[in-house]
């Protein structure tokens, strides 16, 4: 069962398969074992990739620390980067998806050397978190909604764990540069959301502007992750197989 140690905190992965090197960052409450799940791990070594799947700080059998300075985006940019070296990897092809995208796109600004492939999924690199009607979206009425709405997603958060995820979310905040990291990488980028995910619009919206592909796959935010469809799975393994 691997592990690496950065900044003091104990990271777990998981890696499957033979050849180049993809890592997967899963969302907020999600874990590594989620990409075996939904069927992203077998599809990429399918393809003759090596799949590390990061359990992110805070989640599964990483370390769970309440510090919110821990959950900073250069601190988890900087723990992906260190599962490449542990890997013996110098680069690799990153998906991640919601707080796992946010994270990837941090790994592109911190350590763009370490990315050779980006799929930005689940996410809105410029503007980030959805508003409300009253104003910016709280970890307090976030946390209600997800329990009333995804029960099962959320039962394994304590409350010694909540402030962990406390910190996750309100780090999600840290916007700055992500637009300029992901255009100006010199790596191809796919920006991917469910039709239903209120990130969708402003997403395929920039990526036309921008000159990006775009995958859009059915679902909300939490279906397109958890269920992706084989039409999908095809999309993603095809790119960062690439």
């Amino acid at each position: 069962m691997p592990f690496v140690t950065h900044r003091g905190q104990r990271l777990h992965y998981t890696v499957e398969g033979e050849g180049p090197l993809v890592v997967l960052q899963h969302g907020l409450f999600m874990d590594a074992a989620s990409w075996k799940a939904n069927g992203v791990v077998d599809a990429l070594v399918a393809r003759g990739r090596r799949v590390a799947c990061v359990d992110s700080l805070g989640h599964g059998l990483s370390d769970k620390p309440a510090d919110p300075a821990l959950y900073a985006q250069d601190q988890r940019a900087g723990d992906l980067a260190a599962v490449i070296d542990a890997l013996g990897g110098e680069k690799a092809a990153v998906l991640g998806y919601s707080m796992g995208a946010w994270m990837a796109v941090g790994l592109a600004r911190r350590h763009p050397d370490k990315v050779s492939r980006l799929v930005v999924g689940g996410w809105d690199l410029v503007n980030g978190v959805p508003q409300t009607p009253n104003g910016p979206l709280t970890f307090d009425l976030f946390w209600a909604f997800a329990r009333a709405t995804a029960p099962a997603l959320v039962a394994w958060v304590t409350p010694e764990i909540e402030p962990a995820m406390r910190a996750c979310f309100e780090a999600l905040s840290q916007l700055d540069g992500a637009p300029e990291a992901v255009l100006g990488g010199g790596f191809p980028v796919l920006l991917w959301n469910g039709d239903q995910d209120p990130y969708a619009a402003p997403m395929q919206a920039f990526a036309a502007a921008e000159g990006l592909p775009f995958l859009s796959s059915p679902g909300g935010h939490v279906p397109a992750i958890e269920t992706p469809g084989a039409e999908t799975l095809a999309a993603l393994a095809g790119f960062l197989g690439a």
